[in-house]
């Protein structure tokens, strides 16, 4: 009997000595401890979290420069805000958040084998925010003329040129116009990070025609 009650004062002891130490934890790390998910040496894992709670359906991407050729390996959260980065090559990886609505979180450097929660931001206004959408979302958003709208009539009729003679070609020529557009931004907001971004800028080509397919006109 007392060596029984001596067990069961030990155990009682060693819970409340963890408990302790739990509770003294610094809070990122009691948060990384609560989170942590089961994973094999070659993967990193853990929980994305904004002010607003666990961040689902956001990307977590992992880049490094360390193998012979670049690598990136793109993951999509679950509906808990969890990741799992499977079956990384042994390597340090930048690892951040990206997603509609937010920014690109600040990098942090980790390896295989790590636990790790991270922190997505916010965008501060809905332009920060449109830098990160992928071009697919906005093509969506151009209304595409009825068959019946073809050939054009021109600016007289239905203001699509009379050379665009079938919705096919209209679509073709929003596709290259597209194309055309996001390479240009692209170039201009790398030109931008630099001191040459005071030299004049060329102008953005098929400014005209994109401007006028937003409105279901080329």
């Amino acid at each position: 009997m007392r060596r029984y009650l001596w067990t069961l004062l030990a155990a009682v002891g060693g819970a409340l000595v963890l408990q302790t130490a739990a509770q003294n934890a610094p809070a990122g790390q009691r948060g990384d401890a609560a989170n942590r998910i089961a994973i094999d040496p070659d993967d990193i894992a853990g929980v994305v979290t904004s002010v607003k709670g666990p961040e689902a359906g956001v990307w977590v991407i992992a880049e490094t420069t360390d193998l012979p050729t670049k690598f990136r390996e793109i993951v999509v959260t679950d509906d808990q805000g969890r990741y799992l980065l499977p079956d990384l090559p042994k390597a340090n990886y930048d690892v951040w958040v990206r997603g509609y609505g937010l920014v690109d979180s600040p990098k942090v450097r980790l390896t295989p084998g790590q636990n790790r929660s991270l922190t997505a931001v916010l965008a501060p206004n809905a332009r920060a925010a449109a830098q990160y959408y992928p071009a697919s979302y906005w093509s969506s958003l151009i209304q595409i003329p009825p068959e019946s709208d073809f050939p054009g009539t021109g600016p007289q009729g239905n203001g699509i040129s009379p050379q665009m003679e079938t919705q096919h070609h209209w679509i073709n020529q929003i596709k290259r116009t597209a194309t055309s557009v996001t390479s240009w931004a692209i170039r201009q907001r790398e030109r931008s990070r630099k001191p040459s971004a005071l030299l004049p800028r060329a102008s953005m080509p098929g400014t005209a025609v994109f401007r006028s397919a937003r409105m279901g006109r080329a």
